[in-house]
């Protein structure tokens, strides 16, 4: 064997690759093994190869299971049907009884393998080099995707960027340079349009091996946590732990809501989400498209969550009564505001809140208003959102929150009446 231009091709195969040079001579000596196992031995043995890399050598060996009559059946032996554990069949070319084998190794063990020398061939017909290319085409396919999985591995619940491939029934393929990830239709924002070649970013959610063919990374646009995790690489504060995003709860490509609260007194939580004439949350909401963001102030008092999750409408007091109901009472011209177009405002406040939300008007406070009540389930909804969040100790979102922020927001009175 040409050992050099072996470890020539070897090495630059990883190199390529990114696989470890001892996974491309593992390979070549199972490809090897495929061949001589097909031109010179039965279909039953189980032949292994190895590779003096030092010297070039080739060595074939037999390998043989030692066995007794307690784990394998032999030939006239009837197969117990209704057994959980079905003992396999005796094969003389891959097993060797206990007493064989220790004249052979002494100190031989029932699940030991015992390798017998073969006679050296370096002379395979077309057949059986066909294998062997097979063969590694194959290995050298799912050592690279080894290579990815453990790559990308450590970039689950992280945020990558890639280029648009193609589009199959409306999952996204995205070239990820080594990789090839997938956005199922689900996981799209509604209403974006995707654009072949097109780069963006991405929240990557699960790696794991699939076949040749499937993408092993699942990627995501519409997971609240992909906004937590562009805010918290626009914002510092956040990426620090000075501020903590406490809550989330978003429909993607129309809305979302983030509570934050900051672990130092001199930081105002919802100005540094925000920056300075909004620099930060547009950053994040350029990335989003038309989808709005609203930062608003975390509080342990109910009544004061709870109206500030409502922003920009304005409260005028909150009644907190049994199973986790509030009722929340605002002037007549801040009702629809606080409702939101078909009820969105308060439905995702509910959640951020995890308290059920009833929007009433002060003047007719025994009125219930169509849209106005929302969070039935939130508070299941509220816990697996925030979870997950305050595992990773990340950031989110945006626009329109409390009244010192409404420049930032943009102006109160044509959200209202946008609203209306």
């Amino acid at each position: 064997m040409d050992l050099k231009a072996l470890v020539q091709t070897a090495n630059q195969i990883a190199q390529e690759k990114k696989i470890e040079p001892e996974k491309i001579f593992e390979v070549v000596e199972k490809a090897l093994a495929a061949a001589y196992k097909r031109e010179y031995s039965s279909r039953n043995a189980n032949v292994r190869a190895k590779l003096d890399v030092k010297t070039g050598k080739m060595e074939f060996y037999e390998v043989k299971e030692v066995v007794d009559e307690s784990v394998v059946r032999f030939d006239g032996e009837e197969e117990v049907a209704d057994s959980e554990d079905k003992m396999p069949r005796y094969h003389e070319e891959r097993h060797i009884l206990l007493e064989e084998a220790r004249k052979v190794k002494p100190d031989a063990r029932l699940g030991d393998e015992i390798e017998f020398p073969l006679p050296e061939h370096s002379d395979f017909g077309r057949i059986a080099a066909g294998t062997a290319k097979q063969v590694i085409i194959q290995r050298l396919r799912e050592a690279e995707q080894e290579s990815v999985v453990e790559e990308f591995k450590d970039r689950e619940g992280q945020v990558v960027s890639g280029t648009v491939q193609r589009i199959e029934r409306g999952n996204v393929y995205i070239d990820l340079g080594r990789a090839i990830g997938i956005m199922f239709y689900n996981e799209t924002i509604p209403g974006e349009h995707y654009r072949i070649g097109e780069r963006l970013r991405f929240y990557v959610v699960a790696v794991q091996k699939g076949s040749p063919r499937f993408p092993e990374v699942v990627l995501s646009r519409s997971h609240p946590r992909f906004i937590v995790k562009l805010f918290e690489m626009e914002v510092p504060e956040i990426a620090d732990g000075t501020v903590e995003i406490k809550a989330i709860a978003r429909e993607a490509g129309s809305r979302t809501k983030i509570a934050v609260a900051s672990n130092h007194e001199a930081v105002d939580a919802v100005g540094s989400v925000v920056g300075q004439h909004g620099t930060r949350i547009m950053t994040v909401t350029n990335e989003l498209g038309p989808e709005r963001i609203d930062v608003v102030g975390w509080s342990p008092d109910t009544e004061a969550f709870v109206k500030n999750a409502l922003a920009p409408a304005r409260v005028h007091r909150v009644e907190v009564t049994e199973h986790r109901e509030v009722k929340v009472f605002v002037p007549d011209d801040q009702l629809s505001l606080a409702i939101g177009k078909g009820g969105q405002n308060v439905r995702l406040a509910a959640k951020l809140t995890g308290w059920k939300i009833d929007v009433r008007s002060e003047s007719r406070p025994d009125e219930e208003q169509e849209g106005g009540v929302a969070g039935e389930h939130a508070e299941a909804k509220k816990e697996e959102i925030t979870e997950e969040i305050r595992a990773e100790a990340e950031a989110e979102t945006d626009i329109a929150a409390e009244p010192e922020i409404g420049e930032a927001a943009g102006n109160a009175d044509n959200i209202e009446s946008e609203e209306k």
